[in-house]
């Protein structure tokens, strides 16, 4: 995910998981916050997220809540 200043400034009790996102820490969601972070993929503005992000976005989550895997790990730099 490349950080900008779009993804930077979204508002946090619009977009709590993607609003608390770190650039340079890890964060990591547990299924529960997966399914309010899937909820926001469809919100977000035009230009914070390429549509080929959003995609596997969604694709990581649905994995996450299917019960493939637990969490769903952002990297920080």
């Amino acid at each position: 995910m490349v950080w900008g200043p779009e993804l930077a400034g979204l508002d946090q009790s619009v977009f709590p998981m993607l609003g608390h996102l770190l650039p340079y820490a890890d964060t990591v969601f547990n299924s529960r916050q997966v399914s309010t972070l899937l909820e926001e993929i469809p919100q977000l503005p035009p230009g914070v997220v390429t549509d080929e992000l959003a995609r596997e976005l969604l694709e990581l989550g649905r994995t996450v809540l299917e019960g493939q895997h637990l969490y769903l790990w952002f990297l920080g730099d």
